[in-house]
Order: C-alpha cells, then structure tokens, then sequence
C-alpha cells in the first residue's frame, strides 16, 4: 500500500508543477497547477477515475490510460519510466531485498586502462562500487570513507568539501537527488536505500525540498564545472554507461576537450598525485588511498 500512495504522490506532484490556460482561468485558485478534473479531462477519463489514482486505490489501468495521463501530466521519458515502476511495484507483497552488488575483476580492468581519465562505477541508490585513481582524486576518496558513507547522493549533499568542488552545486545536487529517486521506483523493499533517504531527510533541507518534489532524472551525460582545490578550475563532460551483463551498474567517465586548460589540469592533477608520498592528504582533505574498488550490499 505503501507504494501505492508513492504512485499518487508521484502524479499529485506533476500535477501541480504544471500551469493552467490563463484565458480559461476565472476563479482565483488556492494551490499551485491544475486541478484534478482538468487533468482527467486532458487524459480522456473520468474525474472518479483519475482521483482514485491519485489516492492510491484500485490502480489497475491499462498502458493506453497511463500513455493519456502521462500525455496529459507531460511527462518525460525518464518520468513516466518511473510512473510504471511505482505501478508495477504497487502490489504491497514482501520485496526480498536487492542482492549485493560485485564490480566483476574485468570492469576493474576498465577503470584502471583508462589511466589519466577519471571514472567510477555507480550502483544501487547511486552507491559508488568502485573508482580508479583519478577519480578518487578529482571527486573524493570513496575508499577511505565508511561504508555506508560511500555513496554519490550522500557525498554531495552532506560533504561539504562537495558544495566546494561543483560551482553549480545546487544543479549536481538536484541531479543526484532525482537519480536516487529514480532507483527507489525501482527497489521500493530496498531498506538501505530506505535508511539513505531517511538519513538525507533529516540532514539536509534542500534533500527535503527536492525529494517532495519527486522529480526524476536519468541523465546519462551532460557538462560539470569544477573548482578543484589543487589545480583550480576544470569544464568536463561526463558521460554514464551502462554495463550489460550488469544492467544496474554503470560506469561514469570525466574527460576533457583535447587541447582545453581542463586537460592540462586533469594531467597536472595526475603528477600531482604522483609527485606526494603514500598516506599524505587527498586534495578533499581526506586520506589518500590506493584501493582500486568498493564491494557494497
């Protein structure tokens, strides 16, 4: 039932963000977007109907309703992918929880062949499960933190080493929040990523505001600016790929354009590191580390 109400939840609040036809508006409205019976009368169904949606009761509709009513709530691809993993999850019966995740030895390979170019490989609820070298250096030293701290979402909200690091931190941030969301729709019996959300809640204002908004994203590439405390200001385009054989884990990648001041920083970086003795501090402030990988549940 449970995830039932995050169904309606989830439609209440796209309602909400969208704008009504100002020339179709007469009366002063008390809450923000459209009320319910437009929306059902966008997507072709009764109000009855599209009110027991959103309360979470009797959600057994077709693919061609829920098509209407993502039409109708204009729901992105990623949006209305989430949409069906709310419904299909909506069963209320016990979840097992997810199984543990492996980084399997030839994607480590990868991460180490790719020498001077940052990467890390995401998991579960944005778990970081490994990183190589120059990923440690130029985001933060997963190895060295607790277990249950090494984790994308919880590292930029909560470190604020993080909030330094990305000059449009506010933009990587509600990115990462929307990625959490996202897999949550996915694993709704997944208690880690329960105790995660729990945690962020409590810890961080703008992880509330975020999560009540229920937005989602899935973005697999996109551009970062950085400000990195050893050698100053880096643009680089990241990109996430998924791994086949292991279809909830990807590896996300940090390059340069060729000839651009940011590659010769990332290179700079790498001499940096080169240049410092074993077990002094991490450009984050935090204990260098040599381990190519994390194993989490």
């Amino acid at each position: 039932m449970g995830q039932s109400v995050e169904f309606g939840k989830f439609l209440s609040a796209m309602r909400a963000r969208l704008q009504p036809d100002p020339d179709t508006v007469y009366n002063a409205r008390r809450v923000p977007g459209l009320r319910r019976e437009e929306v059902a009368r966008l997507a072709d169904v009764s109000t009855d109907y599209y009110t027991r949606l959103e309360q979470g009761r009797n959600i057994h509709p077709s693919r061609s309703v829920l098509a209407s009513v993502a039409r109708a709530l204009q729901l992105s691809e990623a949006e209305s992918a989430h949409m069906l993993d709310l419904l299909d999850n909506c069963g209320g019966q016990a979840v097992d929880p997810p199984a543990a995740q492996r980084v399997r030895p030839p994607v480590r390979q990868l991460l180490d062949a790719l020498g001077d170019v940052p990467a890390v490989v995401l998991g579960r609820r944005t778990d970081v499960l490994a990183a190589n070298r120059m990923g440690r250096l130029l985001l933060a030293d997963f190895p060295a933190m607790a277990r249950e701290q090494r984790n994308y979402t919880r590292w930029i909200m909560l470190d604020p080493a993080a909030r330094v690091l990305f000059r449009d931190w506010h933009g990587a941030a509600a990115d990462a929040v929307a990625a959490l969301r996202a897999d949550v729709g996915r694993h709704p019996g997944d208690p880690q990523a329960s105790a995660l959300v729990g945690e962020l809640a409590v810890n961080s204002e703008d992880f509330r505001q975020w999560w009540a908004r229920h937005t989602v994203a899935r973005r697999s590439s996109g551009t970062l600016r950085l400000h990195h405390g050893v050698v100053g200001d880096l643009e680089l385009d990241f990109e996430q790929l998924l791994l086949p054989d292991d279809p909830e884990q990807s590896v996300r990648t940090f390059t340069a354009r060729n000839g651009s001041p940011s590659q010769d920083a990332l290179k700079l970086l790498s001499s940096w590191a080169g240049s410092h003795a074993a077990g002094k501090q991490a450009p984050g402030g935090q204990p260098a580390s040599t381990s190519e990988g994390i194993n989490l549940p």
